[in-house]
């Protein structure tokens, strides 16, 4: 057989990193269902409660009334719709972005800037910690790849050749839930000549004045970062993704990026109710509020317990274990008290940092908190 298969799989089980999936039986929200049993979620991107909200569930129902199932086409043959061009717009006047482009999934979106963009000729500067679509995009890429430290800044200072590239980060990072220092990448950018593309997947929405993102949060001119991509399926509630940036760079992307050109395009329908969550997004202050509120509990609780927890300030909540079979066997116990929270191992998170993935989000209550703290507390001496 060309393929040994069962090898591969075999060797991964063997070192406690099999993938396997798990059928939920119910949609997205405060608690989750799985083989019929009820849990208690802490496993979910959709941080401010919005996926199984009745007024978007209503929008989506709307766009399919109006424009069907599917959008038919890619968009430069007969899939780009007014519900698209309206979701384009509404988007960059509240990004405060010129131009933006949708694509259907974030993975996506990354993979099409990096491989429109980057040349031969070009450097590429990625944190190490980029998430996995940056990464493999780069490695693919005919542009040399440089890797800086995570956020060190003087490391990448070090690198940064005069106008030679493009530097890659993003703004919150999905495993570790800590965030760029998006003023001197900014900073950095500027001095070297070099463009600035931030992937904002686990910001926006969440952070900033009206749910912005990372820049709005730290205060840093929409302008100075040249590409800006988020998606819609986490704090958004729905799915898909987009990327921001000059007319002319979105007008680069339409003619050579071929991951826009010759994919079917997202659903009209889909983009009806997504421009319906931006609207109630940029109202949502007192969701935003409400998760912070328990961020803080459970970093106090965290904190008071010893466990040894990230830097994080946002609603992804990294308990370090550190053993990958550690990890899934506290996952394990949390299961069987009635909590999913997921174990994340190597490959996606390096050798010797394991660790339960928490996320919170504005649809869980104090007392959940409570109850999670006081849950990892015994599973984790148990383990």
């Amino acid at each position: 057989m060309p393929f040994d298969l069962q090898t591969e799989l075999n060797e991964r089980a063997q070192q406690g990193l099999l993938r396997q999936r798990q059928i939920l039986q119910s949609g997205q929200g405060r608690y989750i269902t799985l083989n019929d049993r009820r849990y208690l979620n802490f496993s979910s991107n959709d941080y401010l409660g919005l996926a199984a909200q009745p007024f978007l569930i209503k929008a989506w129902q709307e766009g399919l009334d109006r424009w069907g199932v599917g959008s038919g086409a890619s968009p430069l043959v007969t899939g780009y719709t007014e519900a698209h061009a309206m979701l384009e717009q509404t988007l960059a006047e509240w990004l405060q972005v010129e131009s933006v482009l949708l694509f259907s999934t974030g993975f996506g979106a990354n993979q099409a800037v990096i491989k429109a963009l980057l040349q031969k000729e070009h450097i590429q500067y990625q944190d190490r910690l980029n998430h996995a679509s940056l990464q493999e995009a780069g490695a693919q890429s005919p542009a040399k790849m440089l890797r800086f430290r995570h956020n060190d800044m003087a490391h990448l200072a070090s690198l940064l050749q005069p106008r030679s590239g493009l530097i890659m980060s993003e703004g919150v990072f999905s495993m570790d839930g800590d965030q760029a220092p998006c003023q001197q990448l900014a900073e950095l950018a500027a001095q070297s000549g070099n463009w600035l593309m931030l992937d904002d997947a686990h910001g926006i929405g969440v952070l900033g004045e009206q749910g912005r993102g990372t820049l709005a949060q730290q205060g840093v001119a929409p302008d100075s970062v040249h590409i800006r991509m988020a998606t819609f399926g986490k704090a958004l509630g729905v799915a898909g993704a987009f990327v921001g940036g000059s007319r002319q760079f979105t007008d680069y992307l339409v003619n050579f990026a071929r991951d826009y050109v010759y994919s079917t395009h997202m659903p009209p329908a889909q983009a009806h109710a997504i421009s319906a969550a931006v609207a109630w997004v940029k109202h949502a202050d007192d969701e935003r509020a409400h998760l912070q509120a328990l961020i803080r509990q459970f970093k106090a609780g965290i904190a008071e317990l010893g466990l040894v927890a990230g830097e994080s300030s946002t609603a992804i909540q990294p308990l370090i274990i550190g053993d990958a079979d550690k990890a899934v066997a506290v996952a394990n116990k949390l299961r069987e008290r009635g909590l999913w929270v997921t174990a994340i191992r190597p490959p996606t998170v390096p050798k010797g940092t394991a660790r339960l993935r928490i996320t919170l989000t504005a649809a869980h209550q104090p007392s959940d908190v409570c109850l999670l703290l006081n849950e990892l507390k015994e599973c984790v001496t148990d383990a």
